[in-house]
């Protein structure tokens, strides 16, 4: 039973592409999280899940920590992937806004995605461009890294990250679990 799962959850692309290159390199059953559940996860050694950083929450990853008492005998990875340039208090804030105290041991990887505004769903475009005009009210000089990352990444109207590179941390440590 050494066998992985690469379920993710993506809602403009991202996610998924980094989702589908692990599913590649490590020859892993990839999943939409719509699609499975927790009982066709019971032959997999390995879970890696991904999901996009919205408002420093990870997409989806409620699927994990609700079912957890039944994947806690599993190795499990988790891959945010957001926009944002990544620093390195990002995977501490990841961690500690997501998971809870049993589950700190998780290994947590932050891969940096695409931004596009154009592409923004409604909700989404309200969301951050409400974010926006408070943290510009702001004194720049009381920003939190992420805050800072935020106004960075949004000056502009488009970005792509994305880059195949930043999974190989990912693909060490499932091959190391094999």
């Amino acid at each position: 039973m050494r066998k992985t799962a690469i379920i993710y959850q993506s809602k403009y692309g991202s996610t998924e592409k980094y989702a589908k290159w692990l599913s590649e390199e490590i020859n892993g059953d990839l999943y939409r999280k719509s699609d499975i559940s927790v009982n066709s996860l019971k032959n997999y050694s390995t879970i890696v899940y991904g999901g996009g950083l919205y408002i420093r929450g990870i997409a989806g990853f409620s699927f994990i920590k609700n079912n957890y008492k039944y994947l806690e005998d599993k190795k499990i990875i988790v891959f945010a992937v957001g926009a944002a340039p990544f620093d390195t208090g990002i995977v501490f804030d990841i961690k500690s806004n997501n998971f809870p105290d049993e589950m700190k041991y998780i290994p947590c990887f932050y891969l940096r995605g695409a931004f596009d505004e154009s592409k923004m769903k409604s909700i989404d475009r309200v969301i951050f461009q409400i974010s926006k005009k408070i943290l510009i009210k702001k004194d720049e000089s009381q920003y939190e890294e992420w805050e800072r990352a935020f106004i960075e990444t949004t000056s502009r109207k488009y970005g792509n990250w994305i880059c195949k590179e930043y999974i190989k941390s990912i693909v060490d440590l499932v091959n190391k679990y094999k």
